[in-house]
């Protein structure tokens, strides 16, 4: 990523309600996650946009908080789960600026990681650190620089330079990230606005040392 998205842009996507990245169900990956048993213990879904990944883990009965730093993207989130009936809990809240305490068990990041430039990143990552307790996890879902320019895209180099030093990346797998093709990006994928797509994605999972 050239530069770290300005916050305005992310509100006046969740205001017009056109992002791209929400989709109205949880991601693929990361269902597939919860079902083999990677996410366990006090739970943060960070970047939690409209909350569908807070709501899910909160349904199946995890201790999970969902944040954003989109004061927009926390009121449609609030807005959703009171519809669907779930008890799911969100905060305003800056991700590069995370408190030690309560201190997770496992953070979920669906395509956050890759919003952020080389100067940005690494304070994103530290901060995760600070969060994560000593042995949890952190899963990211980013955009592979694989795809067709759907989103900011991250390559495998960029991945395992940021979870270096106080991490072992026990795993980086290749995937798929799921969104909303919106008009700027017909041209790049090639199907009509509106349609939902399936783009290359990375899978990490780093334990915080």
């Amino acid at each position: 990523m050239d530069t770290t998205p300005a916050l305005s842009l992310f509100d006046e996507a969740y205001e017009s309600r056109t992002a791209p990245w929400v989709i109205g169900e949880p991601q693929p990956a990361i269902v597939e996650l919860e079902r083999r048993g990677l996410i366990r213990g006090k739970v943060l879904d960070a970047g939690c946009g409209t909350g569908e990944h807070t709501m899910l883990l909160t349904r199946l009965g995890y201790d999970v908080l969902g944040i954003d730093f989109s004061p927009q993207a926390i009121a449609q989130a609030r807005e959703n789960a009171a519809q669907r009936g779930v008890d799911a809990r969100f905060a305003v809240a800056d991700a590069t600026r995370l408190d030690a305490e309560p201190g997770y068990d496992t953070i979920i990041d669906s395509a956050l990681f890759h919003i952020f430039d080389d100067t940005d990143r690494p304070a994103y990552v530290a901060s995760l650190h600070t969060a994560c307790r000593p042995g949890g996890y952190v899963h990211v879902l980013a955009l592979s620089d694989a795809g067709r320019g759907f989103g900011p895209e991250v390559s495998e180099d960029v991945i395992r330079g940021a979870f270096a030093d106080g991490w072992e990346l026990e795993a980086l797998d290749t995937t798929t990230y799921r969104g909303v093709v919106g008009p700027a990006q017909t041209e790049a994928i090639g199907l009509p606005a509106g349609s939902h797509v399936d783009e290359p994605a990375w899978l990490a999972r780093a334990r915080r040392l």
